[in-house]
């Protein structure tokens, strides 16, 4: 169980994708034996801890415990912090008993996980705290790491962000070249619709002129790709005022520390930013044997 909530796709998505990543990351390092390992006696115990050095909000937790599932069941793993709980330098993350072979062999594959993932988290939190005083949600993108996808998305979670669409097949996001190749926003929208009722049909748009049209058309969310900030309040406002269902509005393109707030006041729905997921820094830690 977790604090936070997951969209039922990527809940569906996530055991499959823990055990693939775990079975993936350990063949590729372990490959026909850990070498360095067998210079200590198999039956040799050991106690550890896993420390973090930084300010971060942990995440990670289930893959961690799949490793050493993976590696010696027999590992016990005590943990002192909850997912997406936010933790200080120099505090004690977790505490492993087992095998010293069985703690080694996992130690790296288990704290890239955690680095990578509780890097993906804090770096979402800080955006999240950005515009905590606002309605708007922001999301993440397909800018993902290669086979990391669900876990990025469920890190994006745990640092009080939410997913946009899980991958090409949950959702539309049609964009310039699909609106092309379709001959036009009305005939994209109209096109999907007939394609997939039941998926959220979503069109970037470059110009109040095309907003028009794909509101008319029937989107249900229309991206607003580099739109100035004056141009945004412009458009949430004739969003408001045009009659017949309205959308909702993202914001998209160039978000940084400096413009997200403003562009969160303008009223938006969402703002996607692809930093979340693709500009993190891995969180600091290491695992220390206690004895």
């Amino acid at each position: 169980m977790t604090s936070f909530s997951l969209p039922d796709t990527l809940l569906t998505l996530l055991p499959d994708a823990i055990d693939s990543n775990v079975r993936q990351t350990l063949a590729e390092d372990i490959g026909s034996g850990d070498i360095t390992a067998s210079l200590i006696p198999e039956s040799q115990m050991a106690e550890a801890r896993i420390i973090c050095r930084d300010r971060a909000i942990i995440c990670g937790r289930p893959w961690v415990d799949e490793v050493f599932r993976q590696v010696d069941p027999d590992v016990q793993l005590e943990w002192q912090v909850e997912e997406g709980e936010q933790v200080e330098p120099n505090q004690t993350l977790l505490t492993l008993k087992g095998k010293a072979r069985s703690l080694l062999t996992g130690e790296r594959n288990a704290m890239n996980f955690l680095q990578t993932l509780s890097g993906t988290a804090t770096r979402c939190r800080h955006y999240a705290d950005l515009v905590k005083n606002t309605q708007v949600k922001l999301l993440d993108t397909r800018k993902t790491l290669p086979g990391l996808r669900v876990a990025q998305k469920y890190a994006v979670a745990a640092g009080a962000c939410f997913n946009h669409r899980i991958g090409l097949f949950d959702a539309f996001l049609i964009k310039e070249n699909h609106i092309a190749a379709c001959g036009g926003i009305a005939q994209a929208i109209v096109k999907a619709r007939d394609i997939a009722p039941g998926k959220p049909v979503e069109i970037e748009v470059e110009s109040m002129d095309e907003f028009r049209i794909a509101r008319e058309a029937g989107a249900d969310i229309i991206m607003l790709d580099n739109f100035p900030l004056q141009q945004l309040n412009e458009t949430v406002k004739l969003n408001q005022t045009l009659t017949g269902k309205a959308p909702k509005l993202e914001a998209s393109g160039g978000i940084t520390d400096q413009t997200l707030l403003p562009i969160a006041e303008t009223g938006v729905d969402f703002i996607s930013i692809g930093t979340l997921t693709k500009d993190c820094q891995s969180v600091d830690l290491s695992m220390r044997i206690i004895d």
